[in-house]
């Protein structure tokens, strides 16, 4: 009988948690790697650096490695009673809640700078917007949920080269903005994709009536000040659960120990 046996049944559940949680990495990264071969990525590994902007796949392949790591580390720990995996899961976890910590307490401090990185991002993105349908998709769906456009206003779009109104622009989009710009009409079913064009042609009292002036970053910034107490309970449960892993790692690796000196 194993030390882990010995102890109270949720060591059970805590492993099939892990295990689930590796199982999720997994699948992350899976759908990671299938859209970089559908974008052709994986037979040109070079392409990676190709994209102007930020590819959201990365997302599912940095999330998708943390969560098989953990789910792995600490699944296979608890399972095979192997204390030098429960202690990699327990300082990768501790890592990761340092950083989370220390990205919290510069966020607060350095509302500025956060706010110019934020607002370089989302404009460099604009500029790379064509390139990459899953970025594309990504400001798409940011915009309409927010109800936004550019970083600080429409005008934002003149950094793309599709959209910018200079008379060399010869696209049909010029001095325009993408659908996702628009206001939506509650009685249309179907997304007209053409509703942006020449919006930024006519008087900013008629831009408002077509498209949303607002930018994300006062946008993002309103939302979370309306969502505080959610955002904030979010991320102390996220805590709470991380020290807890961290807690039952720690106890785990006692009770083995122990019980292997009792031999």
């Amino acid at each position: 009988m194993g030390a882990n046996d010995r102890c109270l049944p949720h060591w059970s559940a805590w492993r099939s948690g892990l295990g689930m949680r590796a199982f999720l990495g997994i699948a992350f990264l899976g759908i990671g790697l299938w859209a970089w071969n559908e974008k052709g990525v994986l037979s040109n590994i070079s392409s990676i650096t190709d994209l102007g902007g930020f590819d959201p796949v990365w997302l599912f392949l940095v999330v998708g490695g943390v969560m098989f790591i953990l789910g792995f580390a600490g699944c296979i720990g608890a399972l095979r009673e192997n204390t030098f995996l429960l202690k990699f899961f327990s300082v990768f976890l501790g890592i990761i809640f340092f950083l989370e910590l220390t990205a919290g307490v510069l966020a607060f401090v350095f509302k500025d700078w956060i706010k110019d990185q934020l607002y370089f991002f989302i404009n460099n993105n604009i500029r790379a917007y064509r390139d990459d349908i899953d970025l594309q998709n990504l400001i798409d769906f940011t915009q309409e949920y927010w109800q936004c456009c550019g970083a600080f206003g429409a005008d934002d779009w003149n950094l793309n080269i599709y959209f910018n109104c200079t008379d060399s622009n010869a696209s049909r989009e010029r001095c325009g903005v993408p659908f996702s710009c628009c206001t939506k009409d509650p009685a249309e079913d179907v997304i007209n994709t053409q509703c942006g064009y020449d919006a930024r042609q006519k008087p900013e009292v008629d831009q408002q009536i077509v498209i949303y002036t607002k930018g994300c970053v006062p946008q993002f910034e309103k939302w979370l000040q309306d969502n505080l107490t959610i955002v904030a309970g979010i991320f102390i449960g996220i805590a709470l659960l991380q020290i807890f892993g961290i807690c039952l790692a720690q106890n785990l690796v006692s009770d083995i120990e122990a019980v292997r000196a009792s031999w």
